[in-house]
C-alpha cells in the first residue's frame, strides 16, 4: 500500500533526509588513501546521533553497521571494515537516519584519490541518470517511467543497469510502496500522486548487469569484477512536481565542486 504524507510529514522526513546530507558531507572530508571504512562508519554513528537522529541502517534485517561501504566492484550493501582505502578505488556510501519518527536515506559513490578516466565516466553517468529519473517524478506519471529514463541513459553509454535491486518508498518505514526499479517501461507501474516520497536510486555496473550475492548475507558485487556505482536521493512529489529532501551541497561544498544539477528542485532554501 501506498502511504501518502502530508505537507508536515514531508517537512519531517525533509530534516531526516538532511541529516543524511550532512553526515555524508562530514565523510566526504574523511575518505582518503589509508582511512578504513569501519573509522568512517564510526564517525557516522557518533555524527548522527550528535544531532538528535538515530542511525537508521544499525541493527536493521540485522545490517550490523550504521553505514553501508561498498567499494569499487561491490554494488550495495557492503559491510565496513578495517581494509585501508587505497589510491584510485571508489566507495558508494549509502546512510539512513531516523527522527521524528521518519526516515531518510540516500547515497554517494566518492573518488579516492585520483581514479581512472572510465571509472570517473561511469561515475558520472550514473549521477546524472538519478537526475533523469527524478525529473520523471511527476503526478500523474507512473512509476516505471522513471526507471525506463535511468535505463534508457545508462545503456545508451554502454553501462549495465542492476535489476534485482530498486529504489522504494519512504516514510516512517525504510522501505515502502511502491518499488521503484531503474528499467522498465513508460506508461507502466503505479500511478504518481502528490505525497508520494520516494528513495530513488541508479545502481549501475560498468559491464554486465549481472550481480551475485556473497556468503555474508549481505555483500552484493558485480558477476564480471567491474566497478559499479550508486547515487540515491530522497524526492517528495510536491504541487505535481519532484521536490529534493536531500541533498548532495554539503558533499560539494567539503570537495570544493561547483554544482547546478539541483536547481529547479528545491522549494526550501539550504543552509550551509
Amino acid at each position: 500500500m501506498i502511504i501518502i504524507k502530508t505537507r508536515e510529514e514531508i517537512e519531517l522526513m525533509r530534516e531526516s533526509a538532511l541529516i543524511v546530507s550532512k553526515t555524508l558531507g562530514m565523510i566526504a572530508k574523511e575518505i582518503k588513501p589509508g582511512v578504513t571504512t569501519l573509522y568512517l562508519d564510526k564517525l557516522a554513528e557518533t555524527f548522527i546521533r550528535d544531532h538528535g537522529a538515530e542511525p537508521a541502517f544499525l541493527g536493521m534485517y540485522g545490517f550490523p553497521n550504521s553505514l553501508c561501504m561498498s567499494p569499487n566492484t561491490q554494488v550495495v550493501h557492503g559491510i565496513p571494515n578495517d581494509i585501508p582505502l587505497q589510491e584510485g578505488d571508489i566507495i558508494s556510501v549509502d546512510c539512513g537516519a531516523l527522527k521524528n519518527g521518519f526516515y531518510g536515506d540516500h547515497a554517494y559513490t566518492f573518488e579516492v584519490g585520483e581514479i581512472a578516466p572510465e571509472t570517473k565516466k561511469l561515475l558520472q553517468v550514473t549521477k546524472e541518470s538519478l537526475y533523469v529519473g527524478i525529473r520523471e517524478t511527476r503526478a500523474g506519471n507512473r512509476v516505471e517511467d522513471i526507471g525506463h529514463a535511468i535505463q534508457q541513459y545508462c545503456e545508451g553509454h554502454g553501462y549495465g543497469v542492476v535489476r534485482e535491486l530498486c529504489g522504494h518508498g519512504l516514510g516512517r518505514k525504510m522501505h515502502e510502496d511502491p518499488e521503484v526499479p531503474n528499467y522498465g517501461k513508460r506508461g507502466r507501474g503505479k500511478k504518481l500522486a502528490n505525497g508520494m516520497v520516494l528513495a530513488i536510486e541508479p545502481m549501475i555496473n560498468m559491464g554486465t548487469r549481472n550481480i551475485k550475492q556473497h556468503k555474508d548475507g549481505w555483500t552484493i558485487t558485480t558477476a564480471d569484477g567491474k566497478p559499479s556505482a550508486h547515487f540515491e536521493h530522497d524526492v517528495a512529489i510536491v504541487d505535481g512536481k519532484p521536490e529534493l529532501l536531500s541533498t548532495f551541497a554539503y558533499i560539494y561544498q567539503a570537495l570544493g565542486i561547483t554544482s547546478n544539477e539541483e536547481d529547479g528542485l528545491r522549494s526550501v532554501p539550504l543552509v550551509l
